[in-house]
């Protein structure tokens, strides 16, 4: 199982999972009571879990292209039709307000 914490504009907005029934993001209690934007228009904020079989296409589209895909690909062995995994490994510091931490790697920082 594979797990990021996803943040809007640095607060915590909820979690995605990888598992092998494939893939839920839900937006963190605090987040939604809040109020706050959504983290896209394709997943309004609500208390229910969002489920899918695919990677969340919003969440695929943080997933670099071209040569910069090549370059993740090849430093961090990853394979290409593993999204998650890109993800994780390229996506903290996105362009824009959304950013994805691996929890794996949060609680070692």
């Amino acid at each position: 199982m594979k797990q990021a914490e996803v943040y809007f504009q640095d607060q915590l907005a909820g979690i995605l999972t990888e598992d092998v029934n494939g893939y839920t993001f839900a937006y963190s209690e605090t987040y939604v009571a809040g109020n706050n934007t959504p983290i896209s228009l394709t997943l309004p904020l609500q208390t229910k879990p969002f489920t899918s079989n695919i990677l969340f296409p919003f969440f695929d589209g943080l997933v670099p292209e071209g040569w910069l895909l090549d370059i993740a690909q090849n430093n961090w062995k990853i394979n290409p039709g593993d999204r998650m995994s890109l993800l994780l490994a390229c996506c903290k510091d996105c362009i824009g307000a959304v950013s994805i931490v691996d929890i794996s790697n949060s609680k070692n920082q």
